[in-house]
Parts: structure tokens; sequence; C-alpha cells
């Protein structure tokens, strides 16, 4: 999908000119040569599924994204080192088997990313109901809004999770 930019009349020539700058880019970030290696890639296969853009300041467009796969990382390492830290603590006959791990591990991604689309909110809300089994009532209360606006908000959340429930993988 070539991009409508000149002197970049394609993503192969953006990944020529840009590549090593990139990877130096996020190696300065992630302190791991491996990492920022494959964030590139990442970096050029996401463009390579984007829309052709004129593109007057290719390294800032490309640390754009870079970087938001960055934070995409970081927020996946985080979550699976939380779930490594719970398993940690359970009792050796209560661990679930390799594959239950997987399973769970990617459920927990995806209701992650789910609740990163979420307005804040909104997904305070709902943790809030969720996690912490919270009324509406009290809700509001430490939300500071009306009842009728948890509603609101719970509603969004449940949608977006029923959408992810019904969605083929």
């Amino acid at each position: 999908m070539p991009l409508p930019t000149s002197p970049y009349q394609n993503i192969g020539d953006l990944y020529r000119d840009h590549r090593g700058w990139l990877v130096g880019w996020l190696r300065q970030r992630l302190g791991n040569s491996a990492d920022a290696a494959d964030l590139t890639q990442d970096t050029f296969i996401r463009l390579l599924g984007a829309k052709p853009r004129t593109l007057d300041s290719p390294r800032a467009y490309l640390a754009t994204v870079a970087n938001r796969l960055l934070i995409s990382l970081y927020r996946r390492r985080s979550l699976e080192q939380a779930w490594l830290e719970t398993l940690a603590h359970l009792p050796e006959q209560n661990t679930p088997s390799l594959e239950s791990q997987a399973l769970i591990l990617e459920a927990l991604h995806e209701v992650d990313q789910v609740l990163s689309c979420l307005p804040a909110r909104t997904r305070q809300a709902f943790l809030m109901a969720q996690l912490e089994g919270y009324s509406q009532e009290e809700i509001a209360s430490c939300l500071g809004i009306h009842v009728r606006s948890v509603q609101r908000h719970l509603a969004r959340a449940y949608e977006e999770c029923i959408i992810l429930a019904t969605t083929p993988a």
C-alpha cells in the first residue's frame, strides 16, 4: 500500500531510510536491542495496514506509532507480571495447568484491551461494581455523579464486554 508522499512513495523507502533511526530511538527507551528491533518491525507492519497518508514528518509519525506500541508492550508486561505474582502465591495443588494459564492470560489481555478503550469514568464505575462489589448508589457517591449516570456508564461497559464475548477470535 503506497504512501502518497514524496520522497516516500512506498513503505519500503520509508523502512530503508528510517528503520535504523527507529531501532535506535526504541533502544534508548527500552534498553534492549531485541525488543527495539521487534517493535520497529511491528511499527512498519502497522503502517502496512494503515490508510495511506502524506507524511510531512516521517520520524514524528513513526515515533508516535512506535510509542503507542511501546505503551501497549508495557501494559502487557505489567499484566503478565501481576499474573505471575498471583500464580506464585497459589498453593501448588491449586496452580492451573500451563494450558489453562495461557488461556487465562489471553483472556486477561482481552479484558485489559476492552477496559483500556473505555472512558476513564466508565472504566472506574465498572471496576468498582465488578471488583469491589459497590452498589450503583455507592459508586455514584464515590464519583460524585447521579445514579442514572452510573447506570449509563455500566451499560456502556457491559455493552463493550458483550461485543468482546461475541466477536470471533
